[in-house]
Parts: structure tokens; C-alpha cells; sequence
């Protein structure tokens, strides 16, 4: 059972030496020498499984590597109820094709790891580099990197590349020089690497070892997302000076946030490293913008295997939201914990920043990848590990690399049946997105065809850019805004947030821009594996997909608007007479209890009822393989209005993702259907 007061956190790592030896070069450049072996990732498993079993390839690049690996697939759901060493044990087990099991990668002697395109995509969990980093690894090789992903690495000293010419010059046994891991970095980023960790890094800094490069950018035209950036950018820290003219992408600063949360599958691993770096009587600064979530986890004993428990899981996992309840208490941190009538969670952390938090012009960071969500308040909202949120506690301030913006500017009129999933679904399919160039970016959001969405449907535009491999996604706050705010908070003075009403200029620059045209857009869905294997719906095939669970939920899923849209399929299906197909389980689950008291004020419950759906208190549930609507067998085909559907993400079974729409005419349908077929 993880010990938070003797666990080795991430940041107290910060290189993992097994496999490498520093050097210096002869013209006296710091140099590393990789000593372990390389694990080379092919489509082929069979090519995998012989490296496993003690046989060093070479290195083929006319072989396909394996493309978007997933957090989730380096650290499935259940292996970050640990979070120390352990998570060595059990690096890359989910991968696809099931071919590493429990100490493969450890027991294989591997420094080295080599895969395809869009390394680390998923969720934020900074178990997932570490558990490679405590495996033994030392240097990963991708093609590309997705941000988060590549960010957590630098903060605990995990190398990274996208160099494959490394590969021949490591097996030569050739040093190589420090530099060539920077390359390309931001200052702060490089000295981030160079220094070993976020940590050793702040500590130089704080200690005033190592100076920041002030911003040098002069007034220029800015984005949204830069806008918010330079208000909230440090200037000098020890007077609390924020705020400079302007900013431009690839300048490195800090910036003051505005919200900062955790949740119950991080607090613990984050708590741990914070005591570790600063001492067991550390305290939090300013604790009122500060909170956490009992949020992901809640109804994890309903669906966890007998072979889990007989691991002892279930024992692990109920440490870690109990690790929570006492460093909240300690730290004066408001915690949206669970119910002790059983009714779920507050709310899901993506609901409650919405609907009870942020603010236009925030800056708010949390430690899951969909803390994106905030930005359909005008925010500039984003993930970070476990270790950048220790780090955040203690300054309050989180480093930023001002990133490129792409517009999608989108005219034209939903028609009926048609949701912001589809839209999303449909920019998702675009090869600018599957192709990577979209990582590290802002997806900019604007037009008629935005401002005529509610915010609800604006939230699941942003809530999914990080499934393009964006930073976030934003959009211009206005009166919708404002009046949607005031109605959810009454007390909250919307006048004074007008000046916090940031637009783009009309200049303003962009990596790339695109238009969507609503009147021709298709009901989508993404093919199981990838969210961004989006096909029209009439396209899936000449025979109907026949499914076996159908699920509404989740911080995209769950929202007033979806409950909306669950409800109105299912209230013509009951007026036709019509029940959930007999071969299909419906699961609705709410994203927090404001909204199933919205939902409850309307009747909706009677009507899932009457429909023959399951309802479920709120909770991240399925959505993290942690609650009802989870598949059990390989071979269960899932409709789902979730973000992600990576391989494991809801179970072993294969799921489709689409609109709320789709999920309850699919539901009555027993195949994917689109509702105007009820």
C-alpha cells in the first residue's frame, strides 16, 4: 500500500541512472551515454514480444511503429492507485495487443524506448512517464510527443526525442551531448532539462540561482489565448508585479493562476512530492484558490474485477481519496468530496470550475488533461502533472510557453439533430489534426455558429482539444457568457467582468485557420481506438453496428444541454412505445448535482425510467474504467459520449464515440443509429 510519508515521488528522481552515464564531450559538453537496451515498438507484436524475451533487433525504420500510445495505455486506469516505485512494475501493461505484462519492461534491461506519432496522448497522469522513467527508462524516442505528456518527462528528467538518428548512435555506444535534448526549448523548458526536474529548477530559481528571461515581446496584435497570457504574466514575483504589454508564441514565462485543483487519482502523488521537495510542514499558498475532487473514483468498487481485488487493489485505492481528505484538511483546502448519502460526488472537477469556479480571463490548471474544459468561459485552462501542480502550490505560479493558435472560425446553423460532438468529432477527422500538427497548440473557437451554441455545447469544443493534442481550447466570452454565469451564481458581479471580456485582434496571427460550414456538417462518429478516427455516421458500413452498452456521461457527456439530448430521444421513444433495445444496457450518469437537480426540476428522470435506462449519481464513472457502463469482455461494443476512446479506456471492449443524440437513439436502436430513426 502506498505510504505517502515514504514513497520516492517523481520530482525527488530526477534522472533515472540505471541505464545511462554522464559524460563530458572533448570540447567539455555535458554528455549522456544510454547503457540499456531499446525497446523498439512495432506494429508487430511478435517483433515486441521477442525483444521482451531477450533478444536485442535492429533498428528497422521501414517497420511501422506503433502511433498513439496512450496515457492510459502506459498506465491503465487501475495501475495509478499506485503512485511511487511501484508503478515501475507495471509500465506499458495496458499497450495494445497485450503483449508487456507485469515487469517487462523493467526485467528486460531496456534505457531506451522507441515508438511512432503522437507519444503520450490522453490523459495528464504523470504516472505514466514515471512508470517508464522507474522501469529502468531513460531516453523516449517518438516521433511526436504530445505536450502534457513531454512536459511531465522534463519535470521528473525523463529524456525525450524526436531524433531517430540517435538510434544507430546510441547502439554505437557513442555520448551524447545534453544539448541535443534542449534543442528547440524554450529557455525555461532547457534549463528545466539541463537542471534535472521542475523541482531542482524552482529551487535554483526561488533561491535566485537562475533568472527567468523577462518578456521582451513589445505591443504587438494578439490572440485570445495571448491576451490572457500577458495579463496574467509575472513580472516580478517578490513584488507581485503581473501583467506585460504583449507576448508571442515560443517566449517562455510564469504566470499567476487564477484556480488550481486536484482529484482523488493525483492529490496523493502530488501531496507526496510536495512534502518531499519543501518539507512535511510546507503550506500551500493562498489555499482559497485552491481545490480538490473526490471525483474519478467514487464508484470504483461497483465495477472492479475479482483479479483486481485479488491483487489488493481495492485496498490501495481506498487510501488515496482518504490521503486527500487529510492533506485538504491540513492545508485548508475546499474539497468537493462525495456524498454520505451515497448520491455520488459533488461534481465531476470539470462541472464544478464551470458552474461554480472560473471566471473569463482565468487562468486555471488542473491536474487532468481536461481542465481545457474552462476554456469555453474565455479562459486560458490546462492540464499539468502531478509534479507541476506541487510546484504551483507552493508559488502559485505555473510556467507557460506562450503556444501558436489555430482558428476555427464556424458559420452556418446546426440542424436538427446535430450536436457541438459532431463538430468536434468532424475537426478531429481533419488531417491537420491527425497528422499532429495541432500539439501544443490553442484551438481558437469563433464565429456565428459558435456564438449561437449554449454553454454547454461550447464546453464540449474545448473539453476536447486535448484529444487533438492541443494545449486547450478557448472561447470568446460575451453575453452568453456573462448571462449564463449570473443565472448559476447570482451573487457574482458579471458587471465587473466585462473587462475581462478579451477578443483576438483583427491581425492577429495564426499557425493556421480553418472555416466550418454547420449547414453541411454530418452526424459523426469516432471509430474505436482514436477520437480521431471520426467517420459521418451513414459511412460506418452496410450493416448496422450492433452495440451492447450505451453510456451518457461524463464531463462531456454529462452537462444540463446532453441531459437535454438524452431526453428528448428517449421522451419520443417512450411516446412511440419504445424501450432500450433488450440486448443493450443505457447508462446516464450526472457531471455534478446542480445538474441532476436541473435534470430532476424537469422530469427527466421519470423519463430515463420509463425508457429503461440506468441513471447514476455524479461521478467520472466509466469515462476512467471506474464505474457502470464499463465492458467486461474484449468483444463488447460500447456507444458512448465520452472524450477518449484509447484502447482500455472504458474497459476491454471496443467504443465508439458520439454525440448524446446518437447514444440514446443507439440505445433503442441495438445498433448506431442516428435519432432521426426513432
Amino acid at each position: 500500500m502506498p505510504n505517502p510519508d515514504q514513497h520516492i515521488p517523481a520530482s525527488s528522481l530526477p534522472h533515472s541512472t540505471a541505464h545511462m552515464q554522464f559524460t563530458t564531450l572533448a570540447d567539455g559538453r555535458p554528455a549522456v551515454r544510454f547503457t540499456g537496451r531499446i525497446l523498439f515498438l512495432y506494429e508487430d507484436l511478435d517483433l515486441v514480444r521477442r525483444q521482451l524475451a531477450g533478444e536485442d533487433l535492429p533498428w528497422d525504420p521501414t517497420l511501422p511503429l506503433i502511433d498513439n500510445i496512450s496515457t492510459d495505455e502506459i498506465t491503465p486506469a487501475w495501475v495509478c492507485f499506485y503512485f511511487d516505485e511501484t508503478l515501475g512494475d507495471y509500465s506499458l501493461v495496458g499497450l495494445r495487443g497485450g503483449a508487456i505484462e507485469r515487469n517487462s519492461i523493467k526485467n528486460g534491461g531496456f534505457g531506451v524506448i522507441v515508438s511512432g506519432k503522437s507519444k503520450g496522448c490522453g490523459s495528464s497522469r504523470e504516472t505514466a512517464p514515471y512508470s517508464e522513467q522507474a522501469a529502468g527508462i531513460s531516453l523516449v524516442i517518438a516521433q511526436t510527443i504530445e505536450k502534457i505528456y513531454g512536459q511531465n518527462c522534463q519535470n521528473i528528467g525523463l529524456y525525450t526525442s524526436r531524433d531517430f538518428a540517435l538510434i544507430e548512435r546510441i547502439q554505437a555506444g557513442e555520448a551524447i551531448a545534453l544539448s541535443e535534448f534542449t534543442d528547440g526549448l524554450d529557455a525555461v523548458a532547457a534549463e528545466i532539462v539541463n537542471q534535472g526536474g521542475l523541482f531542482a529548477y524552482n529551487r535554483a530559481r526561488l533561491s535566485g540561482q537562475i533568472e527567468p528571461p523577462p518578456p521582451q515581446t513589445p505591443p504587438r496584435p494578439m490572440t485570445l489565448v495571448e491576451k490572457v497570457i500577458a495579463a496574467g504574466t509575472i513580472v516580478n514575483a517578490a513584488k507581485g508585479v503581473v501583467g506585460v504589454p504583449a507576448v508571442a508564441p515560443g517566449e517562455a514565462v510564469f504566470v499567476r493562476s487564477d484556480v488550481r485543483f486536484s482529484h482523488d487519482y493525483t492529490t496523493a502523488m502530488a501531496q507526496a512530492s510536495f512534502k518531499a521537495a519543501l518539507g512535511a510542514t510546507a503550506r500551500v499558498q493562498d489555499p482559497a484558490s485552491i481545490f480538490a475532487f473526490r471525483d474519478h473514483l467514487t464508484f470504483l468498487k461497483q465495477v472492479m474485477s475479482d483479479k483486481h481485488r485479488s491483487m489488493g487493489l481495492d485496498v490501495v485505492a481506498d487510501q488515496l481519496p482518504i490521503i486527500q481528505r487529510q492533506f485538504c484538511e491540513a492545508q485548508g483546502i475546499r474539497l468537493y468530496d462525495e456524498n454520505r448519502d451515497g448520491s455520488g460526488s459533488e461534481a465531476i472537477c470539470h462541472n464544478a470550475v464551470l458552474e461554480d469556479l472560473g471566471v473569463p480571463g482565468d487562468i486555471v490548471v488542473g491536474t487532468d488533461s481536461h481542465t481545457c474544459t474552462a476554456g469555453a468561459l474565455g479562459a486560458f485552462a490546462f492540464g499539468v502533472g502531478s509534479t507541476d501542480m506541487a510546484n504551483t502550490w507552493y508559488t502559485k505560479d505555473i510556467r507557460v510557453t506562450v503556444p501558436e493558435s489555430v482558428r476555427f472560425h464556424v458559420t452556418g446553423q446546426l440542424r436538427p439533430g446535430v450536436a457541438a460532438k459532431d463538430i468536434m468529432l468532424r475537426i478531429m477527422a481533419t488531417p491537420f489534426i491527425k497528422d499532429g500538427k495541432a500539439i501544443g497548440k490553442v484551438l481558437e473557437f469563433c464565429g456565428p455558429g459558435v456564438q449561437a451554441l449554449s454553454m454547454d455545447e461550447r464546453a464540449t469544443l474545448t473539453n476536447m482539444a486535448v484529444e487533438a493534442g492541443a494545449t486547450t481550447g478557448i472561447i470568446a466570452a460575451d453575453e452568453v457568457t456573462l448571462a449564463w454565469l449570473a443565472k448559476l451564481r447570482p451573487g457574482l458581479d458579471t458587471q465587473a467582468l466585462r473587462s475581462r471580456l478579451f477578443r483576438s485582434d483583427d491581425a492577429a496571427e495564426y499557425l493556421a485557420s480553418f472555416e466550418i460550414d454547420l449547414d453541411q456538417l454530418d452526424l459523426m462518429v469516432a471509430t474505436p481506438g482514436d477520437p480521431r478516427n471520426g467517420v459521418p455516421l451513414t459511412e460506418l458500413g452496410d450493416q448496422p453496428v450492433r452495440v451492447q452498452l450505451a453510456y451518457g456521461g461524463s464531463c462531456t457527456g454529462g452537462k444540463m444541454a446532453d441531459m437535454d439530448m438524452y431526453a428528448s430521444v428517449l421522451r419520443q421513444a417512450v411516446d412511440k412505445g419504445l424501450r432500450v433495445h433488450p440486448d443493450v444496457q443505457l447508462f446516464i450518469q450526472y457531471g455534478s448535482q446542480k445538474i441532476k437537480q436541473y435534470a430532476i426540476e424537469r422530469g427527466y428522470p421519470a423519463i430515463f425510467a420509463a425508457a429503461g435506462a440506468q441513471v447514476i449519481d455524479p461521478s467520472c464513472g466509466a469515462c476512467i474504467n471506474a464505474g457502470p457502463g464499463v465492458s467486461k469482455t474484449a468483444d463488447t461494443v460500447t456507444i458512448s459520449a465520452i472524450n477518449r476512446n484509447f484502447p482500455g479506456r472504458s474497459g476491454p471492449g471496443k467504443v465508439y464515440l458520439a454525440s448524446p443524440l446518437v447514444v440514446a437513439a443507439s440505445a433503442i436502436k441495438g445498433f448506431i443509429a442516428a435519432p432521426e430513426q426513432i
